[in-house]
């Protein structure tokens, strides 16, 4: 059965192995996933996700945003797929052929889920890209249709901020998993930082998130142990 805990990724958004290690020492009994990006993989690479599944319970979420030729990322997902993570993003863009190719190169192993449109993104940066004025002035008509597109690729999910995942859910069916970043708990002041389309845990879950990415509350707490743990109670009370 699913806990609290499970539902909490922390991203490992440090500039060092060392530091890295540190924090999955620290949280590996508090959190259900860490977060591997792009700053970190570049730099240490699958040592650090080795690391991950030989010292810690946890899974691994390699949040790479891949984003390029259908040929391209096919070869580079069946790379990705030896690596034994239970998920690898790839950014929705402009086609769904991309994300089909995704799906195909994981061969099962691993599962693909699609970014919609980033949590630091607003209404106006939108509307300075280009698009057309109905997604402009509803960000979250974008995400819908984005979302819509994963799922008919054969994406296992996507992520999406958590003031979306509700309408998703009615969508695309419960099974379809919506992963949510820009998390921030009510007693954390609701801080955005970089971030635009923020939600407190509890609001998360509520709306049917099935992950939560956290990392400043956590990172910049003096007890990230405790802070993740605290936050585990706000969503076992939300369950």
């Amino acid at each position: 059965m699913k806990q609290a805990k499970d539902y909490i990724i922390f991203p490992l958004d440090v500039p060092s192995l060392e530091s890295a290690k540190q924090y999955v020492e620290m949280l590996s009994e508090s959190v259900g996933m860490f977060k591997v990006g792009l700053e970190l993989f570049i730099r240490s690479g699958p040592e650090i996700i080795n690391f991950i599944k030989t010292s810690s319970a946890a899974g691994v979420f390699l949040d790479l945003k891949l984003h390029d030729i259908p040929a391209t990322i096919s070869r580079a997902m069946e790379s990705v797929a030896g690596l034994g993570v239970a998920f690898v993003t790839v950014h929705c863009g402009e086609s769904q052929r991309m994300l089909e190719a995704a799906v195909a190169g994981s061969g099962g192993k691993v599962g693909v889920l699609g970014v919609t449109v980033l949590t630091s993104v607003a209404s106006k940066d939108i509307a300075a890209a280009g698009f057309v004025e109905e997604f402009s002035a509803d960000i979250s008509k974008l995400v819908l249709k984005r979302a819509a597109m994963a799922k008919a690729a054969g994406c296992k999910g996507v992520v999406c901020s958590g003031l979306e995942v509700k309408m998703i859910k009615k969508a695309l069916g419960k099974d379809f998993l919506a992963v949510t970043p820009g998390i921030r708990p009510a007693w954390d002041g609701m801080s955005k930082d970089d971030q635009q389309r923020i939600a407190t845990p509890a609001q998360a879950v509520k709306n049917g998130s099935d992950y939560l990415v956290i990392g400043r509350p956590i990172r910049d707490s003096k007890t990230p142990r405790d802070t993740a743990n605290r936050i585990a109670e706000e969503i076992k009370a939300a369950l």
